[in-house]
């Protein structure tokens, strides 16, 4: 008899693990759990989560409860009379009484080597800290954030031309192996649980506006982690002359830049090249305020940039 998941999932980091599941020959996936349709884009249409998306396209039935933790959504569960629950980036917290309803476990794909960077964005996290390693982990899900005991884990290098675009595609497709390799290793009795020593747990919150701007006066790899860390969603903020910019591409030089923070060092056919607090940045793709994504080198051309002139550090987004 096939096992029986109940997939929690909700951004493009799950959806390969809910295709690696529905294609196990020996499982199925009786229903995906998704986050609602949410206003997006600037006519705030309702839009669907790539979970949903993908689900669709399988042909999976979808539900979207406001709150996991409802008594109504709760019953719909336990009517499914799942094996296992398998959760990736949801975007809720799930109650006991879900997690203790599937015999063979509660399991989460997490993308960071557990207990470093638990919480919302262990990606953009992990990039603006510089790691140059992180990870995807399986665990046993507990109602607390991300504490639960270790089952797999499997490191994972950042590249050096990584932004959280190409980590997150390239994490989830290592997450959702391992999830497979999880779920058998659960239904056979064979799967080890590790658990965490929170002396090492770091966190990993969830993106704030702030986050987003970029600050001249930081090193120069430093403000190159944050554009990385930003790409391809809020994009890094600055501003010159009273506009904002986003930072889409920038490389980053060690050094004496002997100017102030932001200013305008040259301007040539491969970028614009800016003072940090330590160091320089190479712009080598940009998006003016209302424009569109280009190299910087065209930007600077049409705009007629020349050095001497300061970018500012945002105060209101």
């Amino acid at each position: 008899m096939s096992l029986r998941i109940l997939f929690f999932g909700t951004s493009e980091f799950a959806a390969p693990s809910l295709e690696a599941l529905a294609a196990m020959p020996d499982a199925r996936v009786v229903a995906v759990v998704t986050q609602p349709d949410r206003p997006k884009g600037r006519g705030r249409a309702p839009s669907e989560s790539p979970v949903k998306q993908t689900a669709r396209r399988l042909g999976l039935p979808v539900l979207q409860p406001e709150r996991v933790r409802s008594r109504r959504f709760l019953e719909e569960a336990r009517a499914l009379e799942p094996d296992l629950l398998a959760l990736a980036s949801f975007g809720q917290i799930i109650p006991a009484a879900l997690l203790d309803m599937p015999p063979l476990g509660p399991v989460n794909v997490h993308a960071s080597l557990l207990p470093a960077y638990r919480g919302a964005a262990p990606i953009q996290r992990a990039l603006l800290a510089g790691e140059e390693r992180t990870g995807v982990t399986t665990m046993w899900m507990e109602p607390t954030l991300d504490t639960g005991d270790i089952l797999l884990c499997r490191e994972v290098e950042i590249a050096p031309d990584d932004d959280a675009g190409s980590l997150t595609e390239r994490l989830a497709r290592v997450g959702a192996e391992l999830l497979v390799e999880t779920v058998r290793l659960l239904r056979d009795g064979e799967c080890p649980r590790t658990p965490q020593d929170p002396s090492r747990a770091t966190w990993a919150p969830a993106i704030e506006p702030a986050d987003a701007v970029v600050r001249w006066d930081e090193p120069a790899q430093t403000v190159r982690n944050r554009v990385r860390a930003m790409s391809p969603r809020p994009g890094a903020v600055t501003a010159l002359a009273g506009r904002k910019m986003k930072l889409w591409r920038v490389d980053a030089s060690e050094g004496a830049a002997a100017a102030a923070p932001g200013e305008v060092l040259a301007v040539s056919r491969d970028g614009v090249t800016v003072a940090a607090g330590a160091g320089v940045v190479t712009l080598r793709e940009v998006q003016p305020e209302s424009g569109r994504r280009m190299a910087a080198s065209d930007w600077a051309r049409g705009a007629r940039l020349t050095p001497g002139a300061r970018f500012e550090i945002v105060k209101e987004l």
